[in-house]
């Protein structure tokens, strides 16, 4: 037949025949990256940042293969690697002067496969060397306040000289207009952009608006500056010129508000907080049942918090169901209609009555009762129980790294959120200590003597 696809050899056809499941495994086969090619060896580039969003841009680029130098500042380090939770989980001594401080677990994931260079950029006598980095690198990603770089002599509009394929990266709080010279957090982020507004209880359920536990902003922000990159590193492969990405993090937020700045618009409607449910399908949210799973657990949050259980029977037919199985005929008769039931006080009568349902049950009983029945649910895990589920081992997602400095270490890596049969992610370490390569980078990639470095080393410049 015209346009079959038939098979080359032996193993393509055997490869045809396997059920998709299996092809699937065999292609993207998890644990084995580090044995395939990366899709950006051969690009270098400089991160010249801290904290979280803007390492973590630079991060998505080393995680795909390019060598990506993080510049820090001398002796000191990125500010962030003195942060941990609660301060626990030091892992490595930074410095013989600073012998009771270390680098700590919320530095990780955000500084995977970089080498680390400490140069102190802004004294004037660095200001060649810094240059002539540039000249042998296709990028640079920076996050002080607007105007600070080109103070410096270090912004875009002096790199494209230097080097014309540049791509210059400014990822900071609110870029240029009247709030040229705020600074940012992730926190400053969920609250000027409306996301903390639509997150938590509403007030007449008690509740308040909700910081997002973890840094969303942050993440989110770094992984869309990592796509204006891949964009720019294609549009220089057309055109063999450099751009400049300009990327404000509070306006990440505007994009994580799904409708409301249309609704808004055209119906000068302001969104509401809803909690655990769907404004827009009901029921798709998360219930409280009435006991633990782990009811004789030592960790509290094994032995409270493991009540929570997603429910999704939003189509006509699953909410029948739903309501058979919670034996509430009434309800069903009331609400049988889906746009009956996503009016905001039917919501609140819906999950008052499935919670009044589950207040006798465990949430696994609970999850398994609405499974066996048809009704997507699952149980709210927490790590333990993401770290335990078989799913995320097969796939790779929860797994341990043998580190080169550290040993041991388990990470959640982003091998299964994105896999790439051919070209995969990989994490080849966590970090390294503050300054590790400067010999390597300085010596063997700038040309500079021993003598020179260790000159530079004894006046703190690096």
């Amino acid at each position: 037949m015209a346009g079959e696809i038939r098979p080359k050899s032996k193993e393509e056809l055997e490869e045809m025949k396997a059920p998709y499941e299996e092809y699937c495994r065999k292609a993207f086969d998890p644990g084995n990256e580090c044995s395939k090619p990366v899709s950006l060896n051969g690009i270098r580039w400089l991160s010249c940042t801290m904290y979280i969003f803007t390492p973590h841009s630079a991060g998505n680029l080393a995680e795909l293969g390019a060598e990506v130098i993080k510049i820090e500042i001398p002796r000191m380090g990125d500010a962030m690697r003195h942060t941990s939770p609660f301060n626990e989980a030091y892992l490595y001594p930074l410095h013989d002067t600073r012998p009771m401080t270390g680098t700590g677990f919320g530095f990780m994931n955000a500084n995977f496969n970089k080498y680390y260079l400490s140069m102190d950029y802004h004294i004037p006598e660095m200001r060649d060397v810094f240059y002539n980095l540039v000249r042998q690198s296709d990028g640079l990603t920076e996050l002080y306040r607007p105007g600070t770089f080109d103070r410096w002599k270090m912004s875009y509009r002096t790199l494209q000289e230097i080097n014309p394929r540049f791509i210059y990266v400014w990822g900071g709080g609110f870029g240029y207009g009247p709030k040229v010279f705020g600074g940012s957090y992730d926190i400053l982020a969920q609250a000027h952009a409306g996301f903390a507004s639509i997150t938590g209880m509403h007030d007449f359920m008690g509740g308040h608006c909700t910081k997002s536990s973890n840094w969303v902003m942050d993440w989110g922000s770094g992984t869309l500056i990592a796509y204006g990159v891949l964009a720019a590193l294609h549009w220089r492969r057309k055109t063999g010129l450099g751009t400049m990405i300009e990327f404000s993090q509070v306006q990440t937020s505007t994009r994580f508000t799904e409708y409301a700045v249309p609704l808004y618009g055209r119906f000068g409607i302001v969104r509401q907080r809803w909690g655990n449910w769907d404004t827009q399908l009901c029921v798709h949210g998360m219930i409280l049942c009435g006991k633990s799973d782990f009811p004789d657990a030592e960790n509290p949050q094994d032995k409270h918090d493991a009540r929570y259980v997603m429910v999704s029977a939003f189509q006509d037919a699953d909410f029948k169901e739903l309501c058979s199985v919670i034996r509430s005929k009434e309800l069903y008769e009331k609400y049988r209609v889906c746009k009956d039931r996503v009016e905001a006080m039917a919501q609140v009568d819906i999950y008052t009555a499935l919670e009044k349902w589950a207040a006798d049950k465990s949430r696994s009983a609970v999850a398994k009762v609405l499974t066996d029945a048809g009704i997507l649910a699952s149980p709210v895990m927490n790590d333990r129980e993401v770290y335990e589920s078989e799913h995320y081992r097969q796939r790779g997602t929860v797994r341990w790294l043998d580190d080169p400095l550290f040993g041991d270490v388990l990470l959640q890596a982003g091998y299964s959120a994105g896999m790439l049969s051919k070209t995969p992610r990989r994490v080849n370490w966590i970090w390294r200590p503050v300054g590790a390569d400067n010999l390597t980078i300085y010596r063997d990639l700038l040309g500079y003597p021993t003598s020179k470095i260790e000159e530079w080393y004894a006046k703190a410049w690096i």
